[in-house]
Formats: structure tokens, sequence, C-alpha cells
């Protein structure tokens, strides 16, 4: 490096990187995880799943699109922080309206350029997912054994609810479909499929699929109840994604859940609410070792053998030794054969681990709403 540090990152167990800082000042303590997508930096920060982590990023051409408020998968970044190889470059995009650093600045969020991230992610490949403090600081003074000590008093996401940290504060209808050329985003009009979504930490894209498939969505915060569901007399029901230890969001969302199963409507999850369907099922979930996070996950269909390319952003994983008679895996991991959907036999059941929403295949997957919908077509038959 040719000037001094301006960051410094502590892992738990002592060891220490030193890069370029920019975005915002200050401290963030965090789970460190690393994301292998080459594209959709932005869509990753905003994404409520990555919650309590910072985000070490494969791919070293980071900023080079730029940022545009089109992209936001909620209103600001829930990324703790973000590191890369290479300092952000100059945008080189046409539908850039801001460069990456300013836009980290004003959201409040710590960039950290210049670390080997080869060597960052093999750590946290072998080690487990870390905790770890990054710290920015244009004077580059850091105080090494508070960074240490607060990487080590990080309490994880393991037993921590963080759904209701990202969820929205009160209901909202949703009417905005997929972007298309040239038009861009487009709204839905006419009557629709009444879908309600309770929101876990919903990407925006994934309500926007769920209106292009014909669906009238009404978006219900995480703690709603089956009568806060019930309520909107909903053709069915969709379970977000979201952030944190799905046991522990699990206290409050599986009686919700359950009482749904009751009332025999078909249900569309992904993601945490696949989790969470499959914790309301009677199975169980695990911590992983470090996570599955990127656009480059190949899933198989066990029944159709067709293999999906997927974007997964996962820490927890249902357990398929845990699932209940009646209860059928659909899809594994090509990476590691961990769980990626599962069915209810004979019943418009069904949820996947991954995002079909973020289309790396770039369509593979967009059957799923389709089903859902087709699902609500025949049940209202």
């Amino acid at each position: 490096m040719s000037d001094h540090p301006t960051a410094c990152l502590a892992l738990a167990d002592g060891t220490v990187f030193y890069g370029r800082g920019f975005g915002a000042t200050g401290q963030r303590v965090a789970e460190l995880c690393f994301n292998t997508a080459m594209t959709g930096y932005q869509e990753i920060m905003t994404d409520p799943s990555y919650a309590g982590q910072i985000v070490t990023f494969t791919f070293p051409h980071i900023g080079n699109t730029g940022v545009t408020p089109e992209d936001d998968e909620t209103a600001n970044p829930v990324a703790e922080g973000m590191i890369v190889k290479w300092d952000p470059t100059e945008p080189s995009n046409w539908r850039a309206a801001e460069e990456l650093e300013p836009w980290l600045l004003r959201r409040g969020r710590i960039g950290m350029g210049g670390i080997d991230t080869r060597r960052l992610t093999r750590a946290i490949r072998q080690q487990g997912a870390p905790h770890v403090a990054m710290a920015h600081n244009p004077d580059g003074q850091f105080d090494l054994e508070a960074l240490v000590k607060a990487a080590r008093s990080f309490s994880g996401l393991e037993g921590v609810d963080l759904a209701r940290d990202v969820t929205c504060a009160q209901s909202y209808r949703w009417d905005e479909m997929r972007w298309a050329w040239p038009e861009g985003y487009t709204r839905r009009e006419g009557p629709g499929h009444k879908v309600v979504a309770i929101d876990y930490g919903a990407k925006r894209n994934i309500l926007r699929c769920l209106a292009s498939a014909g669906c009238d969505v009404t978006v219900l915060p995480a703690t709603a109840t089956v009568d806060d569901v019930m309520a909107q007399n909903p053709d069915g029901v969709f379970l977000s994604n979201g952030p944190g230890d799905p046991a522990a969001t699990g206290a409050y969302a599986v009686p919700m859940i359950q009482g749904v199963l009751a009332a025999d409507l078909p249900i569309f999850g992904i993601c945490l609410g696949h989790q969470m369907l499959a914790l309301a099922l009677g199975a169980k979930t695990i911590k992983m070792n470090h996570g599955h996070h990127g656009a480059n996950h190949p899933v198989k269909d066990l029944d159709t053998g067709k293999v999906e390319i997927t974007s997964m952003n996962h820490g927890f994983t249902v357990d398929s030794q845990t699932l209940p008679d009646g209860v059928l895996e659909t899809h594994v991991s090509l990476f590691d054969g961990s769980n990626c959907g599962i069915r209810v036999d004979g019943r418009p059941v069904f949820s996947v681990q991954y995002h079909p929403e973020a289309s790396p295949g770039p369509q593979d997957s967009y059957y799923l709403f389709e089903r859902f919908a087709q699902a609500m077509r025949e049940r209202a038959a």
C-alpha cells in the first residue's frame, strides 16, 4: 500500500487485516460472510437478510455499475459493511445515478478496500463465519486490543430474532411489477389473487414478482397473527426472506403459520419463510458453517431432475433428516447436498431456500411464482 491504512478488520481469533476505508467512518461489529456474486452489490447491501453481517465480495470489480434507487431492495442498506479487494471504481453504466462511496457515506455504512479477499474467504470457509469488528478512521489510528475485544464480545446470530428489526412498521399494499424494457417498472391493474405477504425482511423484487404473477399483494409485519392474516380474506399466503435465527423468529411466527395451514390455504415461502414453514410443519433448522451467499449456486429439482442456477443468502438451513412424514424434500444444493426446498404431499404448500426473484439463471426459477398463482386459481375453481 502506498499510504497508511485507514481501515482495520479484527477477527475474534486476533487476526487483523488493514486496508483503505471508504464510505462512512466509525466502527461496526458483526458476523463476517462472503458473497460470490459477480453483479448486484447494491441489491446485496440492501437485502434485509444481511442484517447483522459484514459482506466480503469475492468479485473484485465493485462500484463499476454505480448505484440507482431502482435497485434498492429496501429503503436503506442493511448489511453492516462491505469488504472488497480493489477500491470502488468510477461507474460505467447508463443507469447509474450515484457512485458507490458517497452512497455508503450517506447511508452510514463502512467500506474497506485493499484486502486479500481470497485469504479472508479461505479463513471463513475453514473456521466458519467469524465474529469481527471493522473500523474506518481517516487518521489511521486504531485500538487493536479494543477491536479484538469487541469482536469476541459479539453474541452472534444464533438465538437472535432479527426479523423484528427489519420488518415493516404497518401493513401496506404493493402493485409494482418487475422491471421490463423499455417501460421500466409498471403497476399491476385489475383484480388479482389476494395474497398476504408476511414481511420477515422482504425484498422488493419478491413483491414485484408476486404482482407480475397476478397477485393483489397486502404486506403484513412479521408479528402478524393468524387473525390478522385471515382478516384479509386471502387466497394465499406468502412467507418472505429475512435475517437471524429461524428458531428465534419461529417463537411467534410458527403459531401463525400453523393457523394458516389449518385453514388449508396455498402457502409459498422463500429463504427464512422456507425455514419458518419447515418449523411449523415439525422440522428443525441448524446453523451452517459459513452459509450460502452468491448468485451461482446449482440446485437440483428432485421432481424433474432439472438443475437451476440460483441466488442464495442464508446462514441457517432446514435439517432434511427431521422432515416429518408427508413433507417431501423437493430441491437440494449440488454444492453440499443441503436442503433447498420442501412441499406438503397433496397440498398447495411449498417453499424454497433460494431466491427465485433474483433471476441469476436468469429465469430458471420464476415458475415458482406461477406455481403459487396456479394453486390459488385451482383452489378458487
